[in-house]
């Protein structure tokens, strides 16, 4: 079961304004973006949830129309705070580059109708990573001029962990395409958000050999790149309610016969064998749980652990996941 230490406890990651969001596919990443997001808008916060892939995965899970390149509220959370979303595109970001360093957006306007900013983009994705990171960190410094529209916290649902390094390791993705000049100056300027103690990079996981072990490759990547890992989220956690396989207490003639004594019978199937089954097969997940919990908890880095969902994942899973969260210490 996953444990929710007091909420007057330590606060995870104090002086955090942002926070990377990644895991291998399937993992649940967006869902624990999410619920951070939730998490760290309680109690009357503004939280930015940014969505880099164009999935619009956000604009799913919180039930609201497809997210457009425009800050907008998505979520209430406890006690008064805001979840505030935004869906990154690498064009507009591009635009808003030229407008906020040249001002020069018209003529930025003019390369996208020519098709030259997505001709860019492609031939060089390191300058793509760096328009769609650096709008992250433009909202991030925006708290650093004490600005109307800056948060307490920018949340980005960021690519799976075989691509995060890549991804935020920006300075490394142009120094081919500019040695020096404006692409490389704004390079600068986001590595020196995403290089510092402001920035922690978590990954989410589930509890199987191969998710845990690309969990732990990725946190050896981001640290030899000298990305700052925040912690690791385990999704998905299946309580232990069998402690053992059941063939090795309860026989499946004796398990059907107190099931017919209640009147629950079935003549396609052996039922107390299926229950046995089922039983063992739940009590050998959790077995591997326990082993792969101890490989997460081995690498030193704060673990939340985070149940999982049997109604699936819904606007109402989000906020069971954020508390479980707030009470793990991220406030």
């Amino acid at each position: 079961m996953p444990s929710t230490p007091s909420t007057d406890g330590p606060v995870l990651w104090p002086g955090v304004d942002l926070h990377v969001v990644s895991g291998k596919g399937g993992t649940g990443k967006t869902t624990v973006a999410a619920a951070l997001a939730l998490a760290l808008a309680r109690d009357g916060k503004r939280t930015l949830l940014m969505e880099v892939e164009g999935r619009q995965g956000i604009a799913q899970l919180f039930d609201v129309p497809p997210l457009p390149y425009e800050e907008r509220v998505v979520a209430v959370a406890p006690n008064g705070g805001e979840v505030w979303a935004l869906a990154v595109d690498a064009e507009e970001a591009l635009l808003d580059y030229l407008e906020l360093f040249y001002n020069l957006r018209r003529a930025g306007s003019a390369l996208r109708k020519m098709g030259a900013v997505d001709f860019v983009t492609t031939i060089a994705p390191g300058l793509r990573d760096v328009l769609l990171t650096g709008k992250a960190c433009e909202v991030v410094r925006r708290s650093d001029k004490s600005a109307s529209n800056a948060y307490d916290a920018v949340i980005i649902d960021a690519p799976p962990t075989g691509r995060i390094t890549r991804f935020l390791n920006v300075n490394a993705e142009v120094s081919g395409l500019a040695k020096m000049g404006p692409i490389r100056n704004h390079a600068d300027l986001v590595m020196s958000v995403i290089a510092s103690p402001r920035t922690a990079v978590h990954l989410v996981t589930l509890l199987e050999e191969m998710p845990v072990q690309e969990t732990i490759d990725g946190i050896a990547d981001l640290r030899a790149n000298d990305l700052p890992v925040g912690g690791i989220f385990v999704n998905m956690i299946h309580p232990d309610i069998v402690s053992e396989p059941l063939e090795n207490s309860v026989g499946a003639d004796a398990i059907t016969a107190a099931l017919a004594s209640v009147g629950v019978t079935s003549s396609r199937v052996d039922l107390g064998q299926v229950l046995i089954d089922e039983g063992t097969d739940h009590a050998r997940r959790t077995a591997l749980q326990s082993r792969e919990l101890v490989r997460i908890q081995e690498t030193g880095l704060p673990v939340i652990e985070l149940p999982f969902l049997t109604d699936g994942v819904e606007l109402g899973g989000l906020y069971e996941l954020a508390q479980v969260m707030t009470d793990s210490g991220v406030r």
